[in-house]
């Protein structure tokens, strides 16, 4: 029976609450149609979600072929619209793909399921592409049946199908699917492998196809393997009180090769972007080799790595604090800073007023403001008699420079400095949240990185 393999994919799905991503093609209409017609309860935990690139002239066609299907199957289907970014660096075909899953991601629920139709043959184009281009064992695993995304999971159930089971099961249901014309053009990469080098390598290997997805199936393992055990050397070379920080010292110890899969696990676990293969030579130069004193940074894709004494830090590129910016703040409330982040009072006792602090620095130290460092600043420190300079401070505490330059500094309506962050607190300021139970927080903003 032509629909008895496809059922089989499907059988474990039955009890999850799934979005089907429908492009309208022949593999997402057998997917959605498989799916619906198993349960009994067609719309019941099952929805689907067409995204409309507006690349093609028949775009708005297909957006209607999907609301006619889903209605036919009595499943609720979501258009969203995207706009595709031509300026990605990724190529039309990669800049449609990013804002396809942004859309996935965007309307998948907590505990939901993403469900894709990628089948045996995408399997097999994509172990071709990342052969061509050069990529190791976790690359080559190519995509995967399962794995985290958003809020939920991606699933990807046909990639043990051949296309001709797919279409042997849309013919014998009678269904209709659109035909992208742009599948025709021998030009993108993908194309010119399904349509030129796999009939090809068909004709004298029959089983190719097969054997190339069952290659990405065993190194799917191998990458598995290799992961588990780059999470246990990852955990002799990570900062203990900070992830994102390598002690180079240990991380030079490794073997080069291993040096490289653990730096790149690391990365992968901080949700930073892959490095290119040729990084990791001019980090280990860069960055790796020399003293303790040496310093650098790399970056790419909107993230850094930097290396101060004998750490390697991760972050996406943080701004620092616009020079001589300043602004008056009375601490009541939250204070939004330029950089992202958050300067405020939070109350110490749990039995006190929630939310935002109530209570004016006015009455006690004037007309405060907090400002971007200029240099030269001087605290004085709870017990102390003299103060002290801010920068011998920063680096007692082994405060990062990239860190430094995003700390908003509170300044009293008579020039004392009072705090820089959260992290020094002048005894003036110290007597004064000890009087009101109240402590002084900066959240730095998520892309701050470092200590």
């Amino acid at each position: 029976m032509p629909g008895k393999a496809v059922h089989d994919a499907l059988s474990d799905l039955g009890g999850r609450s799934l979005l089907v991503g429908l492009s309208g093609g022949v593999d997402s209409t057998v997917l959605l149609h498989a799916l619906a017609t198993a349960r009994t309860e067609p719309n019941a935990g099952l929805r689907a979600l067409h995204v409309h690139h507006g690349l093609h002239a028949d775009a708005d066609q297909w957006s209607e072929h999907c609301l006619r299907l889903c209605a036919s199957l009595g499943v609720p289907c979501i258009i969203e619209r995207v706009r595709v970014r031509r300026d990605s660096g990724h190529g039309m075909e990669g800049a449609a793909r990013d804002a396809r899953y942004a859309a996935f991601a965007q309307h998948l629920r907590a505990g939901e399921s993403l469900v894709l139709a990628h089948h045996q043959d995408d399997q097999a184009e994509t172990v071709l592409l990342r052969l061509l281009r050069g990529s190791g064992s976790e690359g080559l695993a190519a995509m995967r049946r399962q794995r985290s995304f958003a809020d939920g999971v991606l699933l990807r159930p046909l990639l043990g199908l051949a296309r001709p089971q797919l279409l042997a099961y849309a013919n014998s249901h009678g269904l209709t699917w659109c035909d992208d014309p742009s599948n025709e053009d021998d030009g993108p990469d993908r194309n010119f492998l399904r349509r030129q080098v796999l009939p090809l390598l068909r004709q004298r290997w029959p089983q190719a196809t097969g054997a190339l997805a069952q290659s990405a199936a065993l190194l799917a393992d191998d990458s598995r393997l290799l992961g588990e055990e780059a999470d246990r050397r990852l955990e002799d070379v990570v900062d203990r009180d900070d992830p994102t920080v390598l002690r180079i010292p240990a991380l030079l110890q490794l073997d080069p090769a291993w040096r490289s899969r653990v730096l790149r696990h690391w990365l992968d676990k901080q949700h930073l972007p892959p490095l290119r293969r040729r990084a990791y030579a001019l980090i280990a130069e860069q960055l790796l080799s020399g003293s303790a004193d040496s310093a650098g940074e790399y970056r790419w894709s909107g993230a850094v790595l930097r290396r101060w004494r004998d750490g390697l830090h991760a972050s996406w590129k943080p701004d620092a604090l616009p020079g001589r910016w300043q602004r008056p703040w009375d601490g009541v409330g939250s204070l939004e800073l330029p950089v992202g982040g958050t300067l405020q009072f939070r109350p110490l006792d749990a039995s006190a007023a929630t939310g935002e602090n109530a209570i004016s620095l006015t009455g006690e130290f004037g007309a405060c403001r907090v400002a971007s460092r200029e240099g030269g600043e001087r605290i004085r420190l709870p017990g102390r008699a003299h103060s002290h300079s801010l920068k011998h401070q920063l680096q007692q505490r082994h405060v990062v420079p990239w860190r430094r330059e995003r700390m908003p500094l509170l300044f009293a309506g008579d020039g004392e400095l009072l705090s820089a962050g959260d992290l020094i607190v002048s005894a003036r300021l110290d007597a004064w949240c000890a009087a009101h139970r109240l402590a002084l927080d900066w959240k730095a903003g998520l892309d701050a990185g470092g200590n």
